[in-house]
């Protein structure tokens, strides 16, 4: 398994901080909780881009305006969507 250095939200400065509070608002709430916690509550996939505050918005944000329940998919579709995906690439999640 890699290891990659990350930065905790309980020692991000203000623009990591805001980075990852603003991109969770855009989150539809069952994402509210992650599935792996780290130690200091976020999601592990989103501290792994805490060395660059603006790549971390941009890219957890960019999903989180996809997931919007304003748009004419719906949840199941998306789940089967994202599902289809993972089986096709090979993923575990």
């Amino acid at each position: 398994m890699a290891w990659i250095k990350t930065i905790p939200m309980a020692e991000a400065d203000e623009a990591l901080r805001r980075a990852m509070e603003s991109q969770r608002k855009l989150y539809p709430v069952e994402y509210a909780t992650p599935v792996h916690p780290t130690e200091g509550g976020g999601a592990q996939i989103v501290e792994s881009h805490s060395l660059i505050p603006d790549a971390l918005y941009h890219a957890f944000s960019t999903f989180g305006v996809l997931m919007s329940p304003k748009l004419p998919l719906s949840r199941r579709q998306h789940e089967i969507i994202t599902t289809m995906v993972s089986v096709t690439n090979r993923c575990h999640y």
